[in-house]
């Protein structure tokens, strides 16, 4: 097997056969939905979150083998390439193993040491760093080295102390040890700059002290901001009368001459000016990464959470974009999530006009049989809640409602793909049908939205870009096709992240179907303009055709296995089939016994949405005031965001309570999401804090 295979075995535990596999079908052109999900003989069943982390390392890998390569070569080419240098370069694990094996052969023009060497003190060099010359012998033998570019005896012997300061800095067990020494003792040491503000977000860490190994991901981050917005500065501290010690012990011999005091201090300066500003950098760089994989993990997996909500099917349902002086933006969507009507009412100050919003929401609701009501939760959403709750109590319209972030509804108000659904509606209409169909399908609809508008995770600004787009488009493709797509009514926006498809070929679906009617079957994808056979085998098993053809168009089955599937259903009784029997059946089909459960799976359960078997949206009819709150109170809530130090939780009030993670268990947890996720209704909260004046309310699930 190649050093490739040989390194993704190591670094992610799957047998070779299987990563050979998997590399091959990438190479294909394969997608991970489609690998995860109809290859799993040829991965040993790995997962799409595995496979994801496999990408990961074998991109990561590939870099370090070719840097590798590089680097021997360009050791090589001057002439260094011994087998000891051979040898680390093939036990090193990382690019900064790599890089610190390059460092000493590194051209350097215009170092001090370089110019040292240049000016012929590299002999000197070497006499002061063997140790063996007492300090009076050295100065004699500098006289030796005067010339045209060295003036004296004390300038040779600083250019000799200068190429050991870089010989030191450049050491790779020395950098390699002084990485982990500030990486497992350090701090960093945080400080006010001139213009922090004293009020400001940053204020509170000021003068803070955090061990670097330790050090949460968010809390760095903000300090950060804070360093990015000259409020704050930080710095490593580090005890030097420690370091001196452990270059003395490890780095001079133990019987050096009287010249140890030279070594030591051009040791000491290669630490001070080269190694550690060096290392330093390095280490920012190092918590940073990690900083950001923590952040983007759980953007992830809010994300997952929030698209993976369950719908609220066989309802008509009315959005509310709320507001005051402009009024509520109303719009109906039907059990489908296609809009039907709108309004605009003012039941908000500074009209506060309750008579004629009842009387629009009253005919709004017996011209479309009305069953559910979705409030957006940004400005006057507590005011239309006060309204909606009253409704129900003196007119007997029992129009229960639910509030539903509208975090990104303005951004996809104006957009493109708003424009194209919907050009003849106001921006404002356009919000309040965005709030509808969120609720009605929170996937269907929040694709349409780019994921950092959202409002989850933390810190979204100021992570790495790149790795943010990458995440949250895998965990949205990895979503929809778990979940699967009708390609008879779904968006382009939805269409574009099944496998295989993409945002040219989301759009041909939708020529396609306007043109020539709806797909019949799954096989009628192939007369799709731009969509040949590769495209059709990454992205057919995905699709659900809900009245199809075949039973088989409505389910996971992919093309490939429809006349396996025939078969069973032909040959068996699909309700009764034990999962003993399925070895003997496998051998008898001639196909893969994995393959075989996940077409039982999907014919004992054709269009099955996964979200369904999630807990419902829970609506109310009356409203929680923040006044009747006090210590001890149980309130229910939803969980709107998750971040690393706690959740917060909509409990009918303005703003978000927080349920910081020490208040999530009686027992220690790494992470809130072990407990908590985006969109899950909590029926028993306890009130810990009450702050009426800055409306915020501290949340408990402890001793409940």
């Amino acid at each position: 097997m190649t050093p490739l295979i040989n390194l993704l075995e190591q670094k992610t535990g799957i047998a070779q056969k299987h990563i050979a596999s998997i590399l091959k079908l990438l190479e294909e052109g394969s997608t991970i939905p489609f690998i995860a999900r109809y290859r799993k003989e040829m991965t040993g069943g790995a997962s799409d979150e595995q496979l994801r982390d496999f990408e990961t390392v074998y991109n990561y890998s590939k870099k370090l083998l070719e840097r590798k390569d590089e680097v021997a070569r360009l050791i090589e080419e001057r002439g260094h390439l011994g087998g000891e240098i051979k040898s680390l370069l093939e036990k090193a694990k990382t690019l900064h193993e790599v890089e610190d094996i390059y460092r000493p052969f590194k051209e350097k023009k215009n170092s001090r040491a370089a110019l040292a060497i240049a000016a012929g003190l590299e002999p000197l060099a070497d006499m002061l760093q063997s140790g063996v010359f007492e300090r009076i012998e050295l100065e004699q033998k500098a006289l030796d080295f005067v010339n045209k570019s060295i003036k004296n005896r004390d300038e040779a012997l600083k250019g000799a102390q200068d190429i050991l300061a870089e010989r030191y800095s450049d050491d790779a067990k020395e950098r390699e040890y002084w990485r982990k020494q500030l990486l497992d003792y350090a701090s960093f040491e945080i400080k006010a700059t001139k213009g922090i503000k004293e009020d400001g977000l940053y204020a509170k860490l000021s003068g803070k002290s955090e061990k670097i190994g330790q050090v949460p991901s968010h809390r760095y981050l903000a300090i950060m901001r804070g360093v990015n917005e000259k409020e704050l500065g930080v710095k490593i501290q580090i005890d030097m009368e420690r370091v001196e010690n452990a270059i003395s012990q490890s780095q001079i011999r133990r019987d050096a001459k009287s010249s140890r005091g030279l070594i030591l201090e051009a040791y000491l300066d290669g630490f001070k000016r080269l190694l550690f500003p060096s290392i330093e950098r390095e280490i920012h760089t190092l918590i940073k990464e990690r900083s950001d994989k923590q952040a983007i993990q759980t953007f992830g997996k809010n994300l997952t959470q929030l698209l993976g909500s369950p719908p609220v099917t066989k309802r008509v349902i009315l959005g509310v974009d709320p507001a005051y002086r402009t009024g509520c933006k109303l719009a109906v969507v039907n059990e489908h999530g296609m809009y039907m009507d709108h309004a605009i009412i003012y039941p908000t100050p500074p009209q506060s006009d309750y008579e004629a919003s009842l009387k629009v929401v009253k005919n709004l609701t017996e011209r479309y049989k009305i069953t559910a009501v979705a409030i957006g939760n940004g400005t006057a959403s507590r005011e239309t809640q006060e309204f909606f709750a009253r409704l129900n109590k003196e007119s007997g319209l029992n129009l229960h409602y639910t509030v539903v972030s509208e975090a990104g509804a303005s951004v996809y108000s104006a957009s493109k793909t708003a424009a194209d659904e919907y050009p003849t509606l106001d921006v404002t209409i356009r919000g309040a049908i965005s709030i509808a169909q969120r609720l009605r399908d929170p996937m269907a609809a929040l694709v349409k939205i780019d994921p950092k508008s959202l409002g989850i995770g933390q810190y979204q600004h100021d992570v790495d870009q790149k790795l943010l787009e990458k995440k949250l488009t895998d965990v949205t493709q990895d979503l929809v096709n778990k979940v699967g797509v009708d390609p008879n009514s779904a968006s382009a926006s939805l269409l574009s992240y099944v496998s295989g498809v993409g945002p040219k070929l989301a759009k041909a679906i939708i020529e396609h179907r306007e043109k020539h009617g709806v797909f019949a079957s799954k096989e009628e994808l192939l007369k799709v303009k731009g969509l040949g056979a590769k495209a059709y085998e990454q992205c057919a098993g995905f699709f659900r055709i809900r009245e199809g053809k075949s039973i088989l168009d409505n389910t996971g089955v992919h093309p490939e296995s429809f006349k396996i599937a025939t078969r069973l259903m032909r040959e068996h009784e699909i309700a009764t089939l034990l999962k003993d029997q399925l070895s003997q059946i496998a051998k008898e089909f001639g196909v893969g016994e994995v393959t075989l459960e996940d077409i039982l799976t999907e014919l004992r359960k054709p269009g099955f949405d996964p979200r369904e078997s999630l807990a419902p949206i829970i609506f109310r009819s009356d409203l929680t005031d923040i006044k009747e709150l006090k210590e001890g109170s149980i309130v229910s809530g939803v969980v709107r965001n998750i971040v690393d130090f706690g959740a917060f939780v909509d409990i009918g009030l303005k703003n978000d309570g927080l349920i910081h993670i020490s208040q999530m268990s009686e027992k220690r947890i790494s992470h809130p999401l072990e407990l908590l996720s985006v969109n899950q209704q909590l029926t028993h909260i306890r009130v810990i804090e009450v702050d009426s004046h800055k409306g915020k309310v501290a949340l408990s699930l402890r001793d409940l």
